[in-house]
């Protein structure tokens, strides 16, 4: 039997991992514009990280995560005991968790510091049923902003989140962006407790996921994608209705700072994302094409309690995470997917068995100058090389042969008119950079 990759994960390879590489790349370059740097932690962390940061009650700690034990918690289980706290470890479900735990273990953020803004790209992994848009290993782009608490910087965010995808050429006619404040400690719990009286009233009408959060975090049955609770929860009571003067002051500043830089947003009073810790602002980003029930491509929030989790000081934070393989679907329904696997555009190609050693040296020193070139590594004939650089996509062929390399010259042949010409290495590097300069 051939093995296969695991459900739910797949390989990248050719275009997609061209657009992987792209897409990556230029999230560093366009992010670096507003002061981000990159960061890289751990695939895997501690347990604890992710029940403190993103909440126990939440689907992703209780039945999505990948859990890992070391060697020594291994031991613990087959001795009929619990694994250590150090020893029980899991997969990262998402990656500003773990960005807090490194914020506070290396005190990237110390009291005079000025705001501190990370970017990274990297796997993640949650254990869901697979489906369009959805896969158990999973590749995000994200951003994290520290030590800011003003909603400048909430609208920052959004702002540059928004033109990235712009950028990429998805229309703003084809995305909605969606917003909402979920509050703060001083005016969400009295609105948990409002949401879980009207769960647990209308109980018989919910699923039983739905009124299993009433005792959790009554909040997340707004997530619930059944449509008949969707239905219920239509008149359930709503978060703006319930803002204490200052989450509402806040939420106010955020929207003005959106409609000054133009953007069109829709409030959802029901957004509020899938993880705990969530404080104030809330956004998430939508195509109306191409990814059908999973349309989401983006979105994120405001955590001013998560630093705090981890034992640092009191830190506003805010952030949010792209899906590259939603985002490939967005910009493939609109046709702006362009992911060509670039191939060296020059084949130096050897005339017989004795230059081969001359086309090898010769390749070398055209890539030292920067020049982009492939070789034959098979012992083909001339006339097979040939193909093989009009299979390869090159539009130059430089020929090796004997005659001209006692003159010191090559045969420089331009494969869709046929034309050639003699010319010495010098020549021909500078007519090869030239070209690529055009």
């Amino acid at each position: 039997m051939a093995l296969k990759a695991p459900r739910g994960t797949a390989d990248l390879y050719g275009r997609q991992a061209q657009a992987w590489n792209s897409i990556r790349q230029a999230a560093f370059d366009f992010f670096a514009g507003y002061g981000y740097q990159p960061i890289e932690t751990p695939t895997f962390e501690q347990l604890d990280v992710f029940v403190r940061g993103i909440g126990e009650a939440t689907d992703v700690v209780g039945k999505e995560m990948f859990l890992v034990n070391d060697k020594n918690g291994l031991d613990r289980i087959a001795a009929g005991e619990k694994p250590g706290a150090g020893e029980q470890l899991a997969l990262r479900p998402e990656m500003t968790a773990g960005v807090c735990r490194a914020v506070v273990e290396h005190n990237l953020v110390p009291p005079d510091a000025t705001t501190v803004k990370l970017v990274y790209a990297a796997t993640m992994y949650r254990h869901e049923r697979p489906q369009k848009g959805r896969m158990r290993e999973f590749h995000q782009i994200g951003a994290e902003c520290l030590g800011a608490a003003e909603p400048s910087a909430d609208a920052e965010v959004i702002v540059m989140l928004m033109r990235f995808f712009k950028g990429w050429g998805i229309p703003q006619q084809s995305m909605r962006l969606l917003i909402n404040s979920m509050g703060d400690d001083a005016c969400r719990p009295a609105f948990r407790d409002k949401v879980r009286s009207y769960i647990l009233e209308h109980a018989d009408s919910l699923c039983e996921d739905c009124v299993r959060r009433a005792d959790t975090n009554p909040l997340r049955a707004f997530d619930c994608k059944n449509a008949a609770c969707q239905a219920v929860l239509v008149d359930a009571p709503q978060i703006t209705d319930e803002l204490c003067e200052d989450c509402k002051t806040h939420y106010a500043a955020v929207k003005a700072l959106l409609d000054g830089a133009g953007l069109t947003y829709e409030e959802d009073p029901r957004l509020v994302r899938g993880l705990d810790y969530y404080t104030r602002t809330v956004f998430e980003v939508q195509v109306t094409s191409g990814l059908g029930s999973q349309n989401a491509i983006g979105g994120g929030g405001r955590y001013d309690k998560l630093i705090q989790e981890f034992g640092g000081k009191p830190t506003p934070g805010l952030g949010f995470a792209v899906g590259f393989e939603r985002m490939l679907m967005a910009l493939e329904a609109v046709g702006t997917a362009d992911f060509a696997v670039a191939a060296p555009e020059v084949f130096v190609a050897a005339v017989d068995e004795d230059m081969r050693f001359e086309a090898f040296g010769l390749a070398q020193k055209l890539r030292d100058a920067g020049v982009p070139v492939e070789l034959d590594h098979q012992r083909r004939s001339l006339k097979s090389q040939f193909k093989q650089a009009d299979k390869s996509g090159a539009l130059f062929v430089v020929v090796v042969g004997p005659a001209e390399l006692a003159e010191g010259k090559v045969t420089l042949r331009t494969l869709d008119t046929r034309e050639e010409q003699q010319m010495t290495l010098s020549e021909l590097i500078v007519c090869l950079k030239a070209f690529y300069r055009q």
